[in-house]
């Protein structure tokens, strides 16, 4: 039977390979369009002041946390921290670790190339022992990336080591805001121990006079028990102050990561901090360039994604090539001088037919993976509007706070003269006396608390805003 050309046979070749190359210039990783902020347009009025006068205010995520802080012993604490936290250096490990993985997928994008010298001996048919040798270069099981599976974890991988970067400023922000914090705290805790000395020693003469008078039958004995009531509690102050200095010292040692050193520079008081305190909260909308955090979970989600595409690829015909090329040779000394040139070319195509559902599955897994990163993404912006927001209404009100604090401080020190005043002249009772000390070293310590809280309020608001990672900050580092 003779044959007849059939013009449908390289029609249809053709077809198949345009097709192929048409899929193999395509990418099966969806679209990526940046999910909506789920917050309002805008942080509560109500929050937020008006305006200052001075328009041209730098974002917090544009000052540098050296100009930000001026106190020059802070600064110092901060520069130390930077160096040695641990925290930190976990995160720059974490990127160096993920960057290292990124490189192995990128090197799964080209051949690996091995050099390799083999050797057998066996019987052959005719009782004889034979030798074979070989030497030369080969390629494994090389994945012909022609529907985008290898690119697509490349590309997963990217994204990864971007928000581990993220992810190490993030902790480089928190990291400042904490020692800033701490810092404060401990400066709150000597103002308030010297407020405590102090009424420690007013509340001792208190009661020696006290005694004095009881001892002459000119107090009685309700009169004593309570100015002694009152220097007990003065001493229990002081002792729980003590330890919670001893404990915010021992949190600043952690975050600097090491014993403080004993020349550090002379520090300012809570009063001469001087924080900027006009910094321009903006729209929530600009959360999304200022926080690490939420670019992290956008890389996060770039991330799962690009898996998607991988795992779309995984349907499609895998192929691979393995081939050799070198000598052969049945005399190992002769190999390389006069041996025989020999190759192979392996390429394989697998198409996969029945998997029990194990690619549809690992698809419909990183679908789901993509989603829960979308939730999260969304969440990270949800929790930065809520933080803004707060660290807003703090300010918005604890700087009335302080000051209706400090004028009841000054009517309680007026009260405390005029009480004692009376009392020297027989018209106010010891009652009187050390209900007005007790009101005093109240409000003494309740100055000092807000004062903190407003300072570090500031912080935490320059925080939040993105503040505390820059270029100029890292090649300061």
């Amino acid at each position: 039977m003779s044959k007849h050309f059939s013009p449908s046979r390289p029609v249809a070749r053709l077809a198949t390979l345009s097709a192929a190359l048409w899929l193999a210039g395509c990418s099966f990783i969806p679209t990526f369009s940046r999910p909506a902020a789920p917050v309002a347009e805008s942080f509560a009025t109500a929050a937020e002041p008006a305006p200052a006068a001075n328009a041209t205010a730098r974002t917090a995520a544009d000052i540098e946390w050296q100009t930000f802080f001026k106190d020059a012993r802070l600064k110092r604490l901060i520069e130390l921290a930077l160096q040695n936290n641990r925290d930190l250096r976990v995160a720059v490990l974490n990127i160096e670790q993920t960057r290292a993985k990124l490189q192995v997928a990128r090197a799964d994008q080209l051949p690996t190339v091995n050099a390799g010298i083999n050797g057998s001996r066996g019987p052959a048919a005719n009782g004889a022992v034979t030798s074979s040798y070989t030497a030369g270069l080969s390629v494994t099981a090389y994945e012909l990336d022609f529907f985008g599976r290898v690119r697509a974890l490349s590309q997963a991988a990217q994204a990864q080591l971007l928000g581990t970067e993220e992810a190490r400023k993030t902790v480089q922000i928190s990291l400042i805001a904490s020692v800033a914090n701490t810092y404060l705290n401990l400066l709150a805790d000597d103002e308030l121990l010297r407020a405590t000395r102090e009424t420690l020693k007013t509340r001792q003469e208190s009661l020696r006079l006290m005694q004095l008078k009881f001892d002459n039958d000119a107090a009685s004995k309700l009169d004593l028990s309570s100015a002694q009531s009152l220097l007990e509690a003065a001493k229990v102050s002081l002792a729980q102050l003590t330890r919670q200095r001893a404990q915010d010292e021992n949190a600043l040692v952690l975050l600097v990561g090491q014993p403080l050193p004993a020349d550090l520079p002379a520090g300012v008081s809570m009063a001469e901090q001087g924080f900027l305190s006009d910094l321009p909260a903006g729209v929530p909308s600009e959360l999304l360039v200022r926080r690490p955090d939420v670019r992290q979970a956008e890389q996060n989600l770039l991330a799962l994604n690009a898996n998607i595409g991988a795992a779309r690829a995984a349907f499609f015909p895998r192929i691979t090539l393995t081939a050799s090329a070198g000598v052969a040779s049945n005399d190992l000394e002769t190999l390389f001088s006069n041996g025989t040139s020999v190759w192979s070319f392996v390429p394989q195509l697998l198409m996969p037919l029945f998997d029990a559902g194990r690619n549809q599955a690992n698809l419909e897994a990183a679908k789901v993976n993509k989603e829960i990163a979308v939730a999260q993404y969304e969440k990270a912006i949800q929790t930065g509007f809520r933080e803004v927001a707060d660290a807003l209404a703090g300010r918005a009100t604890l700087g009335d706070q302080l000051q209706a604090q400090t004028a009841q401080l000054e009517a309680e020190k007026t009260r405390m003269g005029l009480t004692d005043l009376r009392f020297q002249n027989g018209v106010a009772s010891s009652f009187d006396v050390l209900d007005a000390q007790r009101s005093l070293f109240t409000a003494q310590q309740a100055v000092v608390q807000v004062q903190a809280l407003q300072l570090q309020n500031l912080v935490t608001l320059y925080k939040v805003l993105g503040g505390g990672w820059t270029e100029a900050a890292a090649e300061q580092k």
